[in-house]
């Protein structure tokens, strides 16, 4: 399974990334950019770009490693980011929502 790091993913242009965690919780907080795709969903939702690099986030890491798993098994490339949104706020990267 790949993984890339919070840092790391901020440094990309323009990542296709989704988070798979619960509308109430990405209206919270989330990362600039990203789109919300609940782990419920993952296995039949439409992505932006099917052929594009997906980057994957949630709270902390353990959801986003079953749609990475959900979304490989899929023929996707994806990508858990570790540490998840927790870590991106930590590290004052773009966010948005009410925190």
């Amino acid at each position: 399974m790949k993984n890339i790091t919070v840092e790391q993913l901020a440094a990309l242009a323009a990542p296709q990334l989704i988070d798979v965690r619960e509308p109430d919780e990405f209206a919270a907080a989330h990362a600039v950019g990203a789109v919300n795709v609940p782990l419920g969903t993952v296995a039949s939702a439409s992505l932006p770009d099917e052929t594009a690099t997906t980057y994957v986030i949630c709270q902390s890491g353990a959801r986003s490693l079953r749609a990475v798993e959900a979304l490989t098994a899929r023929g996707i490339d994806a990508v858990n980011v570790e540490g998840g949104t927790s870590a991106w706020l930590l590290a004052g990267l773009p966010s948005e929502g009410g925190r």
